[in-house]
């Protein structure tokens, strides 16, 4: 007889307004690894900004239905015909890359989130708001035994992408990084610069006063509105918003020469309009850049998973059960999260 899994199963994209419980629950038969494959047993997976905009088609998944999720945290129950990498049992992480060619000009020189034929969990292939899910042995990756599930789950990509923003911003140890919004990803990255940039000066844009709080009770050195003036001008910015009025407001925060990074797969279009009030000499003149981040690396997953073991880096979670993922999904939509959201088995 075939096993069966419960999984959350998205059937077709729209906005979430008009659609508030986009994920239904099914019964689907457990996966079969194959050749190189591993079965995981997910034991909890991460709730990221990206789901919405596959939920609501600003990077539609290449299929119907499908189990969304690329923040994956469980334990090795069968293996492929191949696979060798992971015993049975061990503890292992899925993330949003789920697969690249290996032979393209990216791949063959560490830039594998660049590749023509990169698959990403979750949405070319099934993910894990599901029990099992299966993914190529060396797209997994291993887990420190210090970070429990749920903490582990968002590092995978919250954690991964923010880390690779960070590298990307070219921040040196003494200068001043800002952080336009601050949630999942935020809240590690700040922890993860001031292990590897300790006399930096970390400055946060929210526009909630708790995640301003929050902020600060992490080490920021400061923390303000979007309208708000740090006290010194910034050296470089990780944007982690859904919207384009960030970077017109905090562009001219930048200091000549500065480097604003935009952290997101897509942007919302709810406030296009106001990218027509850039004004070239405010907001790029002087050398300043605009950079974005594309997909991860699995180089990302594993330096920023061996950082968080390392320094104890410490996530803040709020957990759903699997059947509230639409909860969950309500809840990060509306914007005011405090760190991340989880869903457990």
């Amino acid at each position: 007889m075939e096993k069966m899994m419960r999984a959350m199963v998205l059937d077709r994209c729209a906005p979430l307004s008009e659609n508030p419980t986009p994920l239904r629950p099914a019964e689907l038969p457990v996966p079969i690894p194959r050749g190189d494959e591993i079965l995981i047993e997910v034991k909890a997976c991460g709730v990221c900004r990206t789901d919405l905009d596959e939920i609501e088609g600003r990077t539609a998944p290449a299929f119907f239905p499908i189990v969304l999720g690329h923040q994956a945290v469980g334990v090795v129950r069968g293996r492929g015909d191949q696979a060798r990498r992971f015993a049975e049992g061990a503890r292992v992480g899925a993330g949003w890359i789920h697969s690249s060619c290996g032979e393209c000009e990216y791949c063959l020189n560490d830039r594998e989130n660049l590749c023509s034929r990169f698959e990403a969990t979750g949405r070319d292939a099934p993910g894990g708001y599901a029990e099992y899910m299966v993914i190529r042995e060396n797209f997994a990756a291993p887990l420190p035994e210090s970070l429990s599930d749920a903490a582990a789950a968002p590092l995978l990509c919250a954690g991964a992408v923010g880390y690779r923003a960070l590298r990307l911003s070219g921040l040196t140890d003494g200068g001043a990084l800002g952080f336009s919004g601050f949630g999942a990803s935020g809240h590690l990255v700040l922890q993860a610069a001031r292990v590897l940039y300790p006399r930096s000066g970390l400055y946060v844009f929210a526009r909630s006063p708790e995640q301003r709080r929050f902020a600060l009770s992490l080490g920021a050195d400061w923390a303000g509105g979007f309208d708000d003036a740090p006290p010194r001008p910034l050296d470089a910015i990780i944007d982690t918003t859904p919207v384009w009025k960030p970077l017109v407001r905090l562009a001219p925060r930048l200091k000549p020469g500065g480097r604003f990074v935009i952290n997101a797969i897509r942007k919302e279009t709810v406030d296009n309009e106001i990218l027509a009030t850039i004004e070239y000499e405010k907001h790029l003149w002087l050398e300043k850049e605009i950079k974005s981040v594309a997909n991860v690396t699995r180089r990302d997953i594993e330096e920023f998973l061996e950082l968080a073991g390392r320094a104890a880096l410490a996530p803040a979670v709020a957990v759903y059960p699997l059947a509230e993922a639409n909860r969950a999904l309500n809840e990060l939509k509306s914007g005011d999260q405090r760190g991340a959201k989880v869903l457990v088995m």
